[in-house]
């Protein structure tokens, strides 16, 4: 399925530029790279007549795939679900934990930062233990702990500068510490699975965080006496807002309501999988929690609390534009530009620039994925049209 060329000509499709879409547009591929050069008269052509080319996607809220888990996974399992998010279009990946015994996340992190640096991963992302009992959703109470800035850091030395963001509950003892100790290293504070107020909400922001986890879940309602957390979220510039679109976690008006209040600059479209994205229904392990995949939405055996998710980010973009009615080239900044922009990454991926790495995903006109490169590789090659098409060509949307 997977070859490079030296070069390669994409001709034909809509592309979607950081500047909008270009019609019969051409992305020119040279190694690993995309070339801002005219191609050789002799460089390969592919037809994507009819289709579009977006910039391959970036996840940074993931837990596994392919049935396997990152936070308790062998390393072949790990990659196993990367390579299950790459099938759909998830270029750019971000390892998330569960709540766990320190010393076992520790060492879950000195596994997967072993990921990162040969480039498999683009980060670690610890949610928990540092999370509210009153909002816990899959997580184990009884693991549960306040966010001391020195457990915080333990975390983050263990992942040897390849921690990307913590989710905290910042109203609980040290959250508000433990924010301004990730702002000063740089990594992402996130606040989520909260119980926190309006006003300890913006005492939060104020000190350094950055972004909501999965906005609306796990966390107060909006009231309109008691705000809570969701409007301090939605009304400050300097939040980004995860949104799980699955049509799941989130009522297609919420989805609207967080795009219009939060603006498409400021929304990351994440999955937050589970080990059952891309394998199925069944019975898994959500960290010690048991959980039931059942017409792929994942709840706790025990409890029956939505358990993460089994969404692809192919799916998410293909629900964005054509169930929830998003412009496509906002749909590209929540699932790619922004994500690696919040990543510190976006000087390789997230857009389709000359210099940037060669990710990229094509779809056709009813959005469904087609084609996924990644590093000038393919992942998932795309045919070309019907009369030019060869017997090797292995069309997905059949499969």
């Amino acid at each position: 399925m997977a070859g490079r060329a030296d070069s390669t000509v994409l001709a034909g499709a809509r592309v979607v530029l950081p500047t909008g879409t270009v019609e019969n547009g051409r992305v020119v591929v040279e190694g690993t790279r995309i070339s801002g050069d005219p191609a050789a008269a002799d460089t390969p052509v592919l037809d994507l007549s009819g289709h579009w080319i977006v910039p391959g996607f970036v996840d940074m809220h993931n837990h596994g795939g392919g049935g396997a888990s990152f936070t308790s996974g062998t390393v072949d399992e790990v990659l196993t679900g990367v390579r299950t998010h790459r099938e759909h279009g998830t270029t750019t990946l971000v390892a998330s934990t569960v709540t766990g015994e320190m010393d076992f996340l520790a060492e879950r992190a000195g596994i997967l930062s072993e990921l990162v640096e040969q480039g498999d991963l683009a980060g670690i992302h610890f949610e928990g233990p540092f999370i509210s009992p009153c909002r816990k959703g899959a997580h184990s109470e009884n693991l549960l702990r306040h966010p001391d800035p020195a457990e915080v850091r333990k975390l983050m030395d263990a992942a040897r500068g390849t921690a990307k963001m913590f989710t905290l509950a910042t109203e609980l003892p040290g959250g508000i510490d433990s924010v301004r100790l990730l702002a000063e290293h740089d990594v992402i504070a996130a606040i989520g699975h909260t119980d926190a107020t309006y006003e300890q909400t913006v005492e939060a922001i104020d000190a350094g965080a950055t972004v909501a986890t999965h906005l609306f879940n796990a966390m107060p309602t909006l009231g309109h006496r008691s705000p809570g957390p969701i409007a301090a979220l939605l009304e400050d510039e300097r939040v980004t807002v995860e949104l799980i679109n699955d049509g799941t976690h989130l009522h297609p008006a919420a989805l609207e309501l967080a795009y219009h209040h939060a603006g498409a600059d400021r929304v990351a479209l994440i999955t937050d999988a589970m080990d059952a994205a891309g394998f199925g229904d069944g019975r898994y392990q959500l960290g010690p929690l048991a959980v039931n995949v059942e017409n792929g939405v994942a709840r706790l055996v025990e409890g029956n609390s939505i358990a993460g998710s089994t969404l692809t980010l192919d799916t998410a973009f293909h629900r964005a534009v054509t169930i929830d009615r998003i412009p496509v080239e906002d749909v590209v900044r929540s699932i790619s530009a922004n994500p690696a922009r919040l990543l510190g990454i976006d000087d390789k991926v997230g857009s389709l620039e000359p210099g940037k790495d060669a990710d990229l995903v094509v779809l056709d006109e009813e959005f469904r994925l087609k084609g996924v490169m990644r590093k000038g590789e393919w992942i998932v090659r795309p045919c070309p049209p019907p009369s030019a098409r060869r017997p090797a060509c292995r069309d997905r949307s059949h499969t």
